[in-house]
């Protein structure tokens, strides 16, 4: 804000991730200096309003604290974001690692059962030829 204020930038932009849901993240770039003015809309009434301390005053009081919270906001919506991001990836992790966890038992089990089988077709076989 001080470089801004000196002049060295024309404009400030925040870029950050906002936090949707926990599967959900979206890149987002709000500009963050120079604020902008917002203009009634057609139609719309002009409210005069009594400032007490003076307008600039209150301005001069509230813009730092404003201009803070909404740089606060974004760094917590990108700590969120990355929070869901890395959630939702361990989940699939998860997923993944259980479907090949059946996947190689069901492998063990089948060559478990072939080596049985082989087993007892080589008793009965021993078997037979002793008798006859």
């Amino acid at each position: 804000m001080k470089a801004y204020a000196e002049g060295e930038y024309d404009k400030v932009e925040i870029i950050y991730s906002q936090f949707i849901n926990a599967g959900v993240q979206r890149f987002e770039s709000e500009q963050f200096l120079p604020v902008k003015k917002t203009t009634p809309s057609k139609g719309e009434a002009k409210a005069d309003f009594i400032f007490e301390p003076e307008q600039d005053a209150l301005i001069e009081e509230l813009m730092p604290k404003i201009l803070n919270t909404q740089l606060f906001k974004a760094v917590l919506d990108g700590h969120a974001s990355e929070h869901g991001a890395r959630m939702t990836a361990m989940d699939k992790a998860t997923e993944n690692a259980d479907e090949l966890l059946k996947t190689l038992k069901i492998s063990y089990n089948r060559a478990r059962q072939a080596a049985i089988t082989t087993e007892l077709t080589e008793i009965v076989s021993g078997a037979a030829a002793l008798q006859g």
